[in-house]
């Protein structure tokens, strides 16, 4: 016969991956600490990224709007290139947010 120590653990267990597969919680990956550290470096870059974007305006004086320079015509093209997004959802989740797939359909579909 199977000790009853198993067979509790093998309860837990199994109530354990039942919850889980239940879900829809997010499962932090990292710790409160490393996300604020990189929130902080995220704050650092782009703080540095506009001091050099403010250091390179001012070195090349003031802009002609009406010509667009071909950073800017890349940046554009890149822009407006059409993008696929694919989602999975199963049956639970598509009766939850029905509502909300069907308002992102239906202005897609209006443009």
């Amino acid at each position: 016969m199977v000790s009853r120590k198993a067979v509790a653990a093998l309860l837990v267990v199994h109530v354990a991956a039942l919850l889980a597969s239940q879900t829809e919680a997010f499962v932090p990956i990292f710790t409160y600490s490393e996300l604020q550290k990189m929130q902080e470096k995220e704050r650092n870059r782009g703080q540095k990224k506009s001091l050099r974007e403010q250091q390179t305006s001012e070195e090349m004086g003031p802009l002609n709007l009406s010509e667009p320079r071909e950073e800017e015509e890349d940046q554009v093209i890149k822009l407006t290139a059409p993008v696929e997004i694919g989602i999975r959802m199963n049956s639970r989740q598509l009766e939850k947010y029905r509502a909300a797939v069907e308002g992102v359909l239906s202005t897609q579909n209006t443009k």
